[in-house]
Order: C-alpha cells, then sequence, then structure tokens
C-alpha cells in the first residue's frame, strides 16, 4: 500500500507520494484559519465546557506552527499466511490483530459510500479539516445539543496511525485523547497528509485500519467475520451496517442482545443518508433496509490449533517452532512472535499436502490414535532439508475440560495426576523441542559409525569374525543390561549371529557385534563426531554430557542409545542420498514480506560434511536393510525389512531399529528424492514394558515412500567415482 512501511521498522519520515492540484486556500489560508480557530473552536468542540483559557492559549496559531510537518508512520498488524508447498493451499493464518490491507480497487463501491455517508459527508469537498464542521459542533455543544467532534476521515486516520506508530502506552494515550493538543495535532497532520495522498489512497488507508468490533480490524477482516465474504462482495446492506459500527463498535454490536436494535437503527441511518447524498436509489434504500442483520459473526481460526486440516497441525507447530529460533525476526521468541503476527507475510512453507495425506492414512492403517504407543512419521527431501511431511496417531489438538486425555501410563504421572498425550496434544512429538528430548532409535546409529570407518580408511568388505557376544576390552560398564563384570558385552539378537561378516552383511543382518567392535577400532568420539555433522542433536543433558566430555568411551553410542527424533534421522540418512551434503532440516519454501520483498531466510542451507566418495559407499551398503542390492559388493541376502524395496517400486536405502526389550521400533526408507523415518514409541513413559513391532511402524514407512514415488522414475543412486 502506498506510504507504509514493515512494521519493524518505524521512523518518521515525511509523506512522499504524488502532490494533487490544491485550492490556495489549503497551502496558506486554512494555516491561518487553523491556528486561530485551534484554541477557540477545538477547545469547544472537544470540551462543551472549557473557557476560552490558558489550555486554549496552548493550543493557539503559535502551537500549531511549531508541530512538525511529518508523521510517523508504520504500517497497522497485518496477519500472516501460511500455505503449503503448492503456494495455493492455506495451512493456516496467524495474527495479533484479525487484520488484512486490501487495494481500494477490491472494495466494494458500496462500503466506500457507506463510509463517507456514516463519517464525513464533505469528504470530497473539504482539505483533510472540516472547518465549517468544526464550528458547527462549536455551536452545537455549546447550545447543550449532542456532542459532536468535527472529525473527518482524514482526521480519523491520522489519530489511528498515530496510535498505531506509537512505541509505549503513554504515546497511544496522547494520540486518542480528548485534548485539544491532539485535536491541533490531527488537523495539521490531516492538511499535510491531503497533499500528499489523494482521496482515494485516504480512504483505502482509512477502511485498512479502521476497527469493526468481535476482533475485526480493517474491511477484510470485516467482511470475513460478519459476512463470510471478501470486501469487493459487499452490498448496500452489508457495508451500512459495517460503516455504522465505526461509531463504536461495541454500542453497535449486533451480536450482543443490546446492540443489536442499535446497530439495525444504526444501519438503516446511514443507509438513508446513502440515499441524500445519491450514493443509491430509493429502491436500493428500500430493499438495503428490510435485509437482516446478522447476529453471529463467522469463526476465524487463528495459529497451529486451527489449521484447516488437522493433520497438519504437527507441521504448522514445526514450522512457528522454527520461526521463533531465527535471529532474523527478532532479539528474543517474543519479539519474533510478534513480527509473525503482525507482519502480513506470506509464507510458502515445504509441506508436501500429498505425501501428509499419506503419511497420516498410513498411519491410521496400523493404529489409532487413541493407542497410548505413538507411530511417528518424518519425511525429508534430500539435498535440500525441505521438510515435506510431519505425521502421527495423535490429534494436534488442547485436550478439553470435558474430554480430557486419560492419565499417563507412566505409574509415577499417573499417581500424581498427569494426563497422557493421546489422543490429543501440542507437544512437539515428532521433531523435539521444549521437554520432549526424542527417543532411543536402536540400529539405525550404526550408519554413522560405517561413515567414520569408511572416512578413516575402512573398506566396505572389512571382515570382523563376530560371536554372538562380545567381551569389549576397552569400553567398561557395570550399570547397563548389557554389563559383564564391568566391562560392556553387547549381544546380538540371535545366537545365530555370528562369524565373519563385512559392511554391507554386518549392516543388513544389523550384527552389534561387528559395529561395537569397528567402532572401538575407529575411536567412538569420531562416530559422535560423524554423528553430530549429520544433524543428530543432543538434547537430553546426560547424551550432551558425554558427547562433550566422554565421548571415546561412548560404548553403546553405535547402537543408538542417545534420544533422536524421527525428523533427525530422516535428515541424516538423507545426508547420505545428498552425497555428502548436510542440509539443515527447513519448513521454508519462501518467505514474502507484505511489501512484496522476498527473504532468503529458511532457504535451504547446506555444507559438506563428508566427501562423495564416503556418502556413496555407505549408502551402497545401507541398501541391504531394505531388500536392494548393493552395487559394490553383495548383501549376501542379509535384510532387517526386505519386503521395503519391493514395496516401493523403486532403488532405496535405510535401516531399521530397536532398542533394548523392544521398548522402539524405527525404521528409515529413503530413495534420490524422499526419506521418510518412522518411530513407535511411548512418548508418555520410556521405561513402558510394550513390545514395539516393526510389523507396525514398517509398512506406514514403506508405503508412505511408495505413495510419494508412484509415477516417478526410477532414479538410481550414484557410485563412488
Amino acid at each position: 500500500m502506498p506510504g507504509l512501511i514493515d512494521a519493524a521498522n518505524v521512523t518518521a519520515v515525511p509523506f512522499s507520494i504524488r502532490r494533487r492540484d490544491r485550492h490556495p486556500l489549503t497551502n496558506v489560508s486554512s494555516l491561518l484559519v487553523c491556528g486561530l480557530l485551534a484554541g477557540v473552536v477545538v477547545a469547544a468542540a472537544a470540551f462543551p465546557a472549557a473557557t476560552i483559557s490558558g489550555l486554549a492559549a496552548k493550543a493557539s496559531a503559535q502551537e500549531f506552527t511549531n508541530l512538525p510537518s511529518e508523521l510517523k508512520q508504520q504500517t497497522s498488524p497485518q496477519l500472516s499466511r501460511i500455505y503449503a508447498s503448492d503456494g495455493k493451499t492455506q495451512i493456516a493464518v496467524m495474527y495479533d490483530e484479525y487484520r488484512s490491507d486490501v487495494p481500494l480497487k477490491d472494495i466494494s463501491v458500496n462500503m466506500q459510500h457507506a463510509i463517507i455517508a456514516a463519517e464525513d459527508h464533505k469528504y470530497y469537498e473539504h482539505h483533510g479539516v472540516d472547518f465549517k464542521g468544526l464550528a458547527r459542533a462549536f455551536v452545537n455543544n455549546q447550545g447543550g445539543g449532542d456532542q459532536q467532534g468535527a472529525s473527518t476521515l482524514t482526521m480519523q486516520t491520522v489519530r489511528m496511525s498515530l496510535a498505531y506508530s506509537a512505541t509505549s502506552a503513554s504515546e497511544v494515550v496522547a494520540a486518542t485523547a480528548k485534548t485539544p493538543e491532539r485535536k491541533v495535532a490531527e488537523m495539521k497532520y490531516a492538511l499535510e497528509l491531503e497533499k500528499q495522498l489523494n482521496k482515494e489512497q485516504i480512504l483505502e488507508r482509512y477502511l485498512n485500519i479502521a476497527p469493526f468490533g468481535n476482533a475485526a480490524y480493517g474491511i477484510y477482516a470485516a467482511s470475513q467475520v460478519y459476512f463470510g465474504k471478501k470486501p469487493k462482495d459487499l452490498d448496500v446492506a452489508e457495508s451500512a451496517l459495517l460503516a455504522g459500527m465505526v461509531k463504536g463498535t461495541s454500542w453497535y454490536d449486533p451480536t450482543s442482545t443490546e446492540g443489536y436494535p442499535r446497530a439495525v437503527e444504526r444501519r438503516n441511518y446511514v443507509v438513508n443518508d446513502m440515499l441524500t447524498l445519491k450514493f443509491i436509489t430509493a429502491d436500493q434504500a428500500t430493499k438495503a433496509k428490510t435485509e437482516k442483520v446478522p447476529n453471529k459473526t463467522k469463526p476465524v481460526g487463528n495459529g497451529c490449533t486451527s489449521v484447516s486440516q488437522n493433520e497438519w497441525g504437527f507441521f504448522c507447530d514445526y514450522f512457528q517452532r522454527w520461526w521463533l529460533s531465527q535471529p532474523a525476526f527478532g532479539e528474543n521468541s517474543y519479539d519474533r512472535e510478534r513480527r509473525l503476527k503482525s507482519g502480513g507475510y506470506r509464507i510458502v512453507t515445504t509441506l508436501d499436502v500429498k505425501a501428509q495425506k499419506s503419511a497420516r492414512k498410513r498411519i491410521l492403517e496400523q493404529t489409532k490414535d487413541n493407542s497410548v504407543n505413538a507411530l511417528l512419521l518424518a519425511a525429508v527431501q534430500p539435498g535440500t532439508g525441505k521438510v515435506r511431511a510431519l505425521a502421527a496417531n495423535r490429534k494436534f489438538k488442547l485436550p478439553t475440560a470435558d474430554k480430557p486425555n486419560p492419565l499417563s501410563s507412566d505409574p509415577k504421572k499417573k499417581k500424581a495426576g498427569v494426563r497422557a498425550t493421546y489422543p490429543n496434544t501440542t507437544n512437539p512429538i515428532i521433531t523435539g523441542g521444549g521437554d520432549i528430548h526424542g527417543y532411543q532409535a536402536g540400529s539405525v546409529f550404526k550408519m554413522f559409525t560405517m561413515v567414520a570407518a569408511l572416512e578413516n580408511g575402512y573398506g566396505l568388505d572389512y571382515n570382523i569374525n563376530t560371536t554372538p557376544r562380545y567381551v569389549s576390552p576397552l569400553y567398561r560398564d557395570s550399570a547397563a543390561p548389557a554389563a559383564c563384570n564391568g566391562h560392556y558385552c553387547p549381544s546380538n539378537s540371535s545366537d545365530k549371529e555370528k562369524g565373519p561378516f563385512n559392511m554391507w552383511t554386518g549392516f543388513g543382518a544389523s550384527v552389534n557385534t561387528y559395529f561395537v567392535p569397528l567402532q572401538e577400532q575407529v575411536g567412538a568420539e569420531k562416530v559422535v563426531d560423524v554423528a553430530e555433522r549429520f544433524g543428530i542433536t543432543f538434547r537430553e543433558q546426560g547424551d550432551l554430557d558425554l558427547a562433550l566430555h566422554s565421548a571415546h568411551d561412548w560404548g553403546a553410542f553405535t547402537l543408538g542409545v542417545s534420544a533422536s527424533t524421527p525428523l533427525d534421522i530422516a535428515n541424516a540418512y538423507a545426508t547420505l542420498a545428498g552425497d555428502g551434503m548436510y542440509c539443515a532440516p527447513t519448513p521454508i519454501e519462501q518467505i514474502t514480506t507484505h511489501t512484496g520483498e522476498k527473504l532468503d531466510v529458511g532457504k535451504s542451507s547446506c555444507k559438506r560434511v563428508t566427501t562423495p566418495d564416503v556418502a556413496r559407499k555407505a549408502l551402497d551398503a545401507t541398501r541391504c536393510p531394505v531388500g536392494d542390492q548393493a552395487q559394490l559388493g553383495s548383501c549376501g541376502g542379509h535384510a532387517t525389512a526386505p519386503q521395503s524395496r519391493g514395496a516401493v517400486g523403486h532403488p532405496v536405502f535405510g535401516k531399521t531399529g530397536t532398542t533394548d526389550s523392544e521398548k522402539t521400533a524405527a525404521l528409515v526408507v529413503g530413495t534420490t528424492s524422499i526419506v521418510v523415518a518412522g518411530y513407535l514409541v511411548n512418548p508418555d513413559w520410556q521405561a513402558h514394558t510394550d513390545h514395539m513391532q516393526h510389523g507396525v511402524v514398517n509398512p506406514a514407512v514403506w508405503n508412505t515412500v511408495a505413495d510419494y514415488m508412484d509415477g516417478k522414475p526410477d532414479e538410481q543412486f550414484k557410485t563412488p567415482e
């Protein structure tokens, strides 16, 4: 909109819109007349009981002349719209004030005429200040009639602009206080505004800034809240109702019992004035006054709990948490949230609506929303870090008092009356954050050990003669389940897993007693370093302490004892498919400001974390667990999720993961286009006694990948140079 600036950049600037031709009265006489009248007329108009005293003298011609001719301009708060990756599907809106500026051409002429009829009959005749109106108000107020203020639409626009540009409570009070000084300032600013903007521009600004009650700010919001339509579609009766409300949004509120008859009467009054001003015909006026005035408003959602489809809620929440973490939007989370909810941004996210729908569908084929165990899926695009889907068997909503969640499955929490996170939750259970640190995911972490070994000169064909149980000479552990006489002694899932294995066969069969000694030889600290480079975040303090101070002695790390999320693992494996380029996960395709400026914040940010050859070699071995064929060697028939390749129908890679006592079941499956990681966990009690089944999580993962790849051509993974 002309003359508006970014909400975050408030500066005192002169009006710079082209100047209109003016009658000499505006440039010279109006200042003289206004200066002479200011102390008398304004004081009387604003305070009929006030005498022409020292207060009036302060609002004199000299005071008027000394006022600055610049008006601090600020865009009124604008709602931000959040879209899916297609740029068309609206996910959510976020706002502090429900408002979205629209150009005058998109506002019904009925509404334009109605506001003039309601507030300023002489709008197209005066030059910002209606001096005759001021005099009339003075006489009327002195005579004891209904109080009149004689503020023109231009003066009202100035007043609202001053209030919105205020940076403190005292400035807001000063901008709206009924004082001669405020009235004088409005008059001078109004005269200046009319020099710089034409009538249409001022009218547009007024209609976009005016409040209409029931949390509707500006004509776009009012049209939606009261009539569920766009401003360009408002008819005469609807326009008259809205125009009549600005005089007193609570007094003329049609949704209240007391306000309804007043709103009808005020609507008809405005219609009559529209007829008097020849904006409408007598027939139009008669028809308008017979239209029923609505007594209910249309609910308008705000934020992630009001997403257009509930299955988008977890992604919306991930986006909002991402935004609040970005220094580009403010120094702290409070400032960043205000920016999001008042900046009028158009935000196109990375959410793939079809992938999201598929993920949710595939989850519900395996489990239900009211299950104590959560099936969590995250999908990431390799080479970009773009998050395409986040789904769970949970509704993204707050539990209510009449329909609370059941008590937690954790006995201690249950005893304390703590509620579970099913079927409704707004916790970031898929992506982590806040109190959600993640979940142990098991053998999916073996990939980091393999990468570290390849980086340090070991080949994919490196053999270790394994045993069903391995007694580590290096790692000591006297407390873990795998402890034996103070040593760390991990076992395989089956006693049959023994003998010589290499990286292809060891990874395909997920042999613990291959990867623990391999980690010993490479160095656990190097494995931890690879995990960090690939995006693993240590959210639990115990994990962080080990990573910082005792990584070299973290024997169980390769078996996935560190907490992680499905998004962490999906993006880590996407780094392999991205040829060793780690791309920070992002929910953003494009952010555009209300002025049309495209921001670079949130665009794919990638860095090389391992060589292409290492990434390609590691990926070749990760084809074995999911039933695909290695290009550089042989999987030896070993696979833990062999159905993945057939289900997807494209070249795939990935890994299963299972923790001690099957407290977590995990699977990650990827192609060159998408990587999906799924966890089956109990978010409320990770020490539970259930046995998580791969028969639940695995089909949800590989079918989600298959749906995404449907119709896409086969693309083979690259081989090392």
